[in-house]
């Protein structure tokens, strides 16, 4: 605690410091009169609070146009950060509140071409089990987790799949497979319609990491008889909403 001022006053202090970091954050390129102005505060509020971000590097301001913008203690903070992130930590809450509303089973798989690798899963009991196993691994064109990610890669990526038939209703062609990977970028969410199991339906969405790239898929799984073609469009939104909420921890800036 500074010496000589009351605790209130120093929380009062950080919390409007606080703002001034979040709004350069927001509109970098500010101007001393344009800050103060945005934030309803006095210009020279807005000196005394910079002076602190300032010396640990948060905020920077340009000697000749006096514009305000992040430090590069601002970008170590993010890097720390980001190094701290565990892909199963940081979706765990979304996958056990997306399971609990619509209780089947949901996956979370990472990219690993041409494959995706399961490396978490949380069952409804009541149900019929998955066969999944955390560690296995899926075809990428079959699967709808992958081709939730799939969707996201470079052509390149899709020109060189050997396209497999896992069941009858797989698809073995890479145009009709562009054509699905453009829809499922247009709704943003991806279907297997028994292309992997005979009796299974999937419904699955991409996750993206900090730089807005996909790096990760989540999804719901359960029998035909359970997931029906209706039920399909009802799950997407849901599942795509879910993903989202990772996306967002994961510090994807458009999610």
């Amino acid at each position: 605690m500074l010496i000589g001022v009351p605790e209130r006053n120093q929380s009062a202090s950080l919390r409007r410091a606080l703002a001034v970091l979040d709004h350069v954050r927001d509109h970098t390129g500010l101007s001393l009169t344009q800050l103060a102005e945005a934030l309803g505060v006095a210009k020279s509020t807005v000196l005394r609070l910079s002076v602190p971000l300032i010396e640990a590097r948060l905020l920077e301001r340009d000697r000749k146009t006096g514009v305000y913008r992040l430090g590069h203690g601002a970008l170590r903070l993010g890097q720390a950060y980001l190094a701290e992130l565990d892909l199963r930590v940081v979706a765990a809450e979304e996958s056990h509140r997306l399971m609990t509303e619509v209780r089947e089973t949901v996956h979370l798989v990472v990219y690993d071409p041409p494959h995706v690798v399961y490396i978490d899963k949380v069952e409804n009991e009541t149900n019929v089990r998955m066969a999944s196993r955390i560690g296995s691994r899926g075809p990428v064109h079959s699967t709808a987790v992958g081709k939730a990610i799939l969707a996201w890669q470079p052509e390149e990526a899709v020109a060189g799949l050997a396209l497999e038939p896992r069941t009858r209703h797989t698809i073995i062609d890479h145009d009709r497979l562009r054509a699905e990977l453009a829809h499922i970028r247009r709704r943003g969410y991806a279907v297997d319609d028994r292309e992997n199991e005979p009796e299974v339906r999937c419904v699955a969405a991409p996750i993206f990491n900090h730089t807005d790239a996909v790096v990760a898929a989540i999804s719901v799984s359960g029998l035909t008889s359970r997931i029906t073609a209706a039920r399909v469009r009802e799950l997407g939104p849901v599942v795509a909403g879910a993903a989202a909420r990772i996306s967002r921890k994961l510090g994807s800036p458009s999610r």
